[in-house]
């Protein structure tokens, strides 16, 4: 008596042509809906029982319209520097830094952060894997400041939503505290307040990196996997942000804005940075409070302080950083990078 083993067929791969086709239809499927949501956010207020132009009222209007649009650009974002970094990974980033002279280093290691989509929790593994490649402790400090501060998913919501105006003095501001913090901790040799395990790794060779051989299609689906990672992970954080955009905006008395936020009084740089420390969230969900905060009238110094304190000085990435850092270290870091948000507050205030 013999018994038949049938195995389960494989589902067929699609064609490369049905992914460049269907990358195409998504996005112009994208844009039309983009270019709906203004109708789409006064249809969802009107199915409410309020007037359109109360505080209530603007407030659901503005979380209808926000909610769709800052998702909508993150997933766009997010595909595309997914795609890219496939031809960038954290391997060649470290062989790069490895092997450059460390007074190119600092600005070439905060054009790396500006250009790879590394989060605060990849920061641990990276500032590991940069000390083990014996990248200078500095060179590895801009890195890290400006990847979470200036990254191409805040950068590209910025610029959608607030102009590229503001994006461009963020991205200049943003990139030279990550280079001079940089250099000033770089200074300061610092190698003796890391812990003593890392402090202990033996600096290796990085090796030679194996050729890469992804096709087009390959690399859209690593940008598609992107997505679904990085949207998967971050879309609390963008409903969050967008409530309190959305409470701000409806609520929030102009008049309140201005003499917490407004540029005359000389502590509210400070206090836009201590405030904006606790609030545990990314760029895709502090965008929308800064473009309320905006459209209330605050200055354009305090409200960029606020937003790079909320991305580089969370809380959360503190307590991850302790895991390498010393607490003396931490406490050098968050001083050094105040510093150069205030300045920048400072700055713009009195510029404009």
């Amino acid at each position: 008596m013999t018994t038949d083993v049938t195995t389960p067929r494989q589902r067929p791969h699609a064609p490369d042509w049905f992914w460049y086709v269907g990358v195409i239809a998504a996005a112009v499927l994208w844009w039309l809906v983009y270019r709906q949501l203004i109708p789409f956010s006064e249809w969802v207020t009107a199915l409410f029982p309020v007037a359109r132009d109360s505080h209530l009222g603007e407030a659901i209007a503005f979380f209808a319209y926000d909610v769709p649009k800052v998702l909508m650009l993150l997933t766009g974002i997010v595909f595309v520097t997914g795609v890219l970094r496939s031809w960038f990974s954290p391997e060649k980033t470290r062989a790069i830094l490895a092997g450059r002279n460390e007074i190119w280093g600092y600005p070439l290691a905060a054009i790396l952060g500006v250009l790879t989509p590394f989060c605060s929790c990849s920061s641990v593994p990276l500032f590991i894997g940069f000390v083990s490649a014996g990248i200078p402790l500095g060179v590895t400090f801009s890195f890290l400041i400006a990847g979470p501060m200036v990254g191409p998913v805040g950068l590209g919501l910025l610029y959608a939503l607030v102009g590229w105006k503001i994006a461009s003095i963020y991205l200049v501001f943003g990139f030279s505290i990550a280079t001079v913090a940089g250099i000033i901790m770089g200074r300061m040799g610092l190698e003796r307040h890391l812990q003593d395990w890392v402090r202990e790794l033996n600096a290796g060779p990085t090796g030679d990196l194996p050729e890469d051989r992804l096709t087009m299609v390959g690399r859209l689906k690593i940008g598609l996997e992107q997505v679904r990672e990085i949207v998967g992970k971050v879309w609390i954080w963008v409903l969050i942000g967008i409530a309190i955009g959305a409470g701000i905006h409806g609520y929030v008395p102009e008049a309140l804005m201005l003499r917490i936020m407004g540029g005359e009084a000389w502590w509210s740089v400070p206090a836009a940075v201590v405030v904006g420390v606790p609030m545990y969230t990314n760029a895709a969900g502090v965008i929308p409070i800064v473009e309320a905060l905006l459209g209330k009238g605050a200055a354009l110094g305090t409200t960029l302080a606020f937003m790079m304190s909320v991305i580089a000085l969370s809380l959360p990435e503190m307590i991850i950083l302790k895991q390498v850092l010393t607490l003396r270290l931490i406490a050098i870091f968050i001083a050094v990078v105040s510093a150069g948000i205030l300045a920048t507050g400072f700055l713009f205030n009195f510029l404009l």
